[in-house]
């Protein structure tokens, strides 16, 4: 049997921008097969990105080492600065699985000018344009990744050094006019997009990008079960007015247990807080009127009532499994992400842990 690795991509600030995220998202994960364990938005110094930049040429060949020497001077020109005020902004995925870097690899692709075909991300994503005499006058690599355990071991170190400093809720790297109603808002992709790798995960954040909102936030997140229960706590009594209190209650401790993986009656004191076994995304979008435009998107709880092109009508099944939740006030969102903790840093320990171990 394979040892497990962890590999990495890092979705470029133009990527971010053009509001990619979400196709690229769900062929990391449909196309690899490997499980997404972390996630950390960036805003990189200019520290991180010159240190990030001199591990990039390694090759001897001169074709490779060509391109190379363009990822190296890309990330130099693009990872720090401001384009129309606005820092970039990259986000960082970790996958870990059996061969995780090969097939990373062979699902982001090199990137030539010749292959048009659209089998990897670069493919699709990525640009390579080049004038009649062969110079390249445009180049966008879509993703950033390293193909070598070894190079990945190191770059994965050097973000988690900088996840402190440069990464988490980036609330300051976008600049709104003054008078502008900007707000923030929680979007958790839910535990039956993950029951196996595939493009779900993706999808539903293709579909929010319609909402014009920027993501400043990641999170892969385990709800405990008193996570959950502080989360959804006030529907606890909203469905118990509907459905009296012995149905109400078994129906509210159906959606702890689709959440955290177990009943609240199931789980010892000693247990309450550890993470549960399902998995969630937990993304923090911001911009203009930004619950409502989230909200628009998401349609409403029952699938069945929810308009064409809404997430829960493409993505939902019932009123409990419905792909996504988004919170439905300003207020309300902040009270969820200090419940789930957005802007705690788990990306740094996940590296630290992994290699400890090794």
């Amino acid at each position: 049997m394979q040892n497990e690795e962890l590999s990495y991509a890092i979705i470029t600030p133009y990527s971010m921008r053009k509001s990619r995220t979400g196709g690229i998202v769900g062929r990391l994960i449909s196309r690899t097969g490997l499980d997404l364990v972390g996630g950390r938005m960036f805003a990189p110094s200019p520290e991180l990105a010159k240190r990030y930049a001199e591990t990039i040429v390694t090759e001897t060949e001169p074709r490779h080492r060509a391109t190379q020497e363009l990822i190296r001077d890309y990330v130099l020109k693009n990872f720090t600065g401001t384009i129309n005020g606005e820092r970039p902004r990259v986000l960082f995925l970790i996958f870990r699985g059996p061969d995780a870097v090969e097939k990373v690899h062979r699902t982001v692709g090199h990137i030539v000018h010749e292959r048009t075909s659209g089998e990897t991300i670069r493919d699709t994503y990525g640009d390579y344009i080049t004038d009649d005499s062969g110079k390249v006058t445009y180049f966008e690599p879509g993703v950033l990744a390293t193909f070598d355990p070894k190079a990945v071991e190191r770059d994965l170190k050097l973000w988690a050094e900088f996840s402190d400093s440069d990464g988490g809720i980036l609330d300051q790297v976008i600049p709104f006019p003054t008078d502008a109603k900007t707000e923030k808002t929680l979007v958790l992709i839910k535990p039956d997009n993950f029951k196996f790798p595939n493009l779900r995960p993706g999808g539903v954040i293709e579909v929010f990008s319609r909402s014009g909102l920027c993501i400043i936030g990641f999170k892969v997140h385990r709800m405990s079960v008193a996570q959950a229960e502080a989360f959804y706590g006030p529907v606890l009594s909203v469905l118990e007015s509907k459905l009296g209190a012995k149905s109400g209650r078994e129906n509210w401790d159906s959606i702890i247990e689709f959440m955290a993986g177990k009943k609240p009656s199931e789980c010892q004191l000693e247990e309450r807080d550890i993470p549960g076994s399902e998995k969630s995304i937990a993304i923090v979008y911001q911009g203009e009127d930004a619950v409502r435009r989230i909200r628009d998107v998401l349609g409403p709880t029952d699938p069945a009532k929810a308009p064409p092109g809404s997430i829960r009508k493409e993505f939902g099944q019932t009123i409990m499994i419905n792909a996504a939740h988004a919170s439905d006030s300003a207020e309300n969102a902040k009270r969820e992400m200090a419940i789930i903790q957005t802007d705690e840093n788990n990306f740094k320990p996940l590296i630290e842990n992994f290699y400890r171990r090794q």
